[in-house]
């Protein structure tokens, strides 16, 4: 039976930061009411009060509630918007109401490693792919939901917020949730593509985040627009490398969700993960500007995971490399970009 959502139908959004905030207020100028679900019952209660949520007034059919139940007992379509750290706990809760006719489209753009958070990873036990989830997996592994989708693509939620243009990805396996998508966001400013290829498309999201991270040391160092755009082409060309390894397919890298989306977080200190960048170059230990940020760069994560699974699947990553040893502490930003600038990279184009 196809799903429908009405007037009368809420559409829910799990994570009140400031990505799940825009996507609730998206979601509520097409006049269907939006329970918005934050973390803890006092922030629930704060930001319904004072009609405000990470810095975004709320739209009058959003109601933020911690009731995790009541979302999914009233809801038939939910947006999970958390960070992948939290995500699989928020699914087991989530799960004894979940029924197979829900739909699922995430906006989590990270990785799930929970399965060997106690085993210690190593070339006799390597991190394999059978290790490493997206959050479609997360979601089937933890659920009886089928139906399920992502959005991925250059959405920075500062400008969302602000009503500017943007556009993004629904990819799914199955029709139907890419059409549910667009019809629950689309408007004249916000434009919906749609994919089956649902692993690739999370990979784009998943890894442009790294090379995120490595652009904002460009711009630290004040290197320059060359040396920026040297540095994101040869990123997009590792994302496809890693990314084909994974499971994804290149064409996806190709497009909105991949280059689109590495453009606008590559480039813009709207990004956390350019920011991370940006402020190591400056100086600052990793340990203090992870502590200070009010919510998660997956970036930082990514790169540790993403290293592993290099080594094993003995996919040369060098940016990934190198990020790994900046945020490990064995080497600076301005060395890092030396080893780069003489690294004996591949052919410039060598995937098509």
């Amino acid at each position: 039976m196809v799903s429908k959502t009405t007037s009368n139908q809420p559409v829910g959004v799990i994570g009140a930061g400031s990505f799940g905030t825009a996507m609730a207020n998206l979601l509520a100028e097409k006049k269907n009411p939006v329970l918005l679900y934050a973390r803890t019952p006092e922030r629930a209660e704060k930001f319904q009060r004072e009609r405000m949520s990470s810095g975004q007034k709320l739209d009058d059919l959003v109601e933020v509630t911690n009731d995790i139940e009541k979302v999914t007992k009233s809801c038939n379509v939910i947006f999970p918007i958390i960070p992948s750290a939290n995500f699989r706990d928020m699914m087991r809760k989530m799960s004894p109401f979940l029924r197979p006719y829900h739909i699922l489209i995430h906006g989590t753009k990270g990785l799930d490693l929970e399965m060997v958070q106690s085993e210690k990873i190593n070339s006799r036990n390597p991190l394999t792919r059978e290790h490493v989830k997206t959050m479609s997996e997360v979601i089937q592994e933890e659920s009886q939901v089928v139906r399920v989708g992502c959005l991925a693509g250059p959405n920075l939620a500062r400008e969302i917020s602000e009503k500017k243009p943007a556009a993004t990805v629904v990819a799914s396996h199955f029709d139907e949730v890419i059409k549910m998508g667009e019809q629950l966001l689309k408007n004249d400013r916000f434009l919906i593509y749609g994919s089956n290829d649902l692993i690739g498309i999370e990979l784009c999201g998943v890894l442009k985040n790294i090379i995120a991270v490595g652009a904002g040391t460009i711009a630290g160092l004040g290197l320059g627009a060359n040396a920026s755009a040297l540095f994101i082409s040869r990123g997009l060309v590792e994302m496809v490398h890693i990314g084909t390894a994974l499971g994804g397919n290149a064409s996806a890298f190709l497009g909105l969700a991949g280059v689109g989306d590495l453009i606008a977080t590559a480039g813009s200190n709207l990004s956390r993960n350019y920011s991370v960048g940006y402020r190591l170059a400056q100086g600052e230990d990793i340990d203090d500007i992870i502590n200070s940020m009010e919510e998660v760069a997956e970036g930082i994560k990514t790169i540790e995971i993403i290293h592993a699974l290099s080594i094993t699947y003995k996919v040369r990553c060098p940016i990934t490399e190198t990020l790994f040893r900046i945020i490990k502490k064995e080497m600076n930003v301005n060395d890092a970009h030396k080893f780069l600038m003489k690294f004996p990279f591949r052919a410039e184009i060598d995937f098509l």
